[in-house]
């Protein structure tokens, strides 16, 4: 898989991943350290680019949903602690009494049709935003101001 970076300034800061090609156990890790590296340098908003993705596995999946944590500010964690995470993150975001909403951090751009199928299958479509549009997808990331997140004081 080939990963190629671009940034994107308005309306708000956004570097895109673009995937290129399969996403799977040979390859998912390079994915999570080049979205580590970016996070390290003060990178907090990501788009990955999915409309070259031709297959994603469960190990792939797996990598987003590491990637996603990062993105959120979670602690790092291994492979398999991230996959139980996700696991109990899509069931908590199909469950219809839960609060929790889309990631907000990180958001996914135009899959193909058969990484579709299968971010609908297992969940993803219940914790991602998925863009098909580019403007719509970088304005997704609207940073709130103080005044709109409540301050508390009084």
């Amino acid at each position: 898989m080939k990963i190629k970076v671009t940034k994107i300034d308005k309306p708000v800061r956004v570097v895109i991943l673009h995937l290129d090609g399969t996403l799977d156990g040979s390859n998912h890790q390079s994915l999570f350290e080049k979205a580590q590296k970016l996070y390290t340098i003060g990178v907090r908003d990501i788009l990955l680019d999915l409309s070259k993705l031709t297959f994603i596995s469960s190990a792939g999946l797996g990598a987003i949903h590491r990637v996603a944590l990062l993105f959120q500010g979670k602690k790092h964690l291994e492979q398999d602690e991230a996959w139980a995470a996700y696991r109990w993150a899509t069931y908590r975001a199909t469950d219809r009494g839960s609060t929790s909403g889309p990631l907000q951090h990180i958001k996914l751009f135009s899959p193909t049709k058969e990484v579709r199928g299968i971010l609908d299958t297992i969940g993803f479509t219940a914790i991602f935003e998925i863009y098909d549009d580019l403007q719509q997808a970088t304005a997704s990331f609207r940073h709130l101001t103080p005044m709109e997140l409540g301050s508390g004081l009084s």
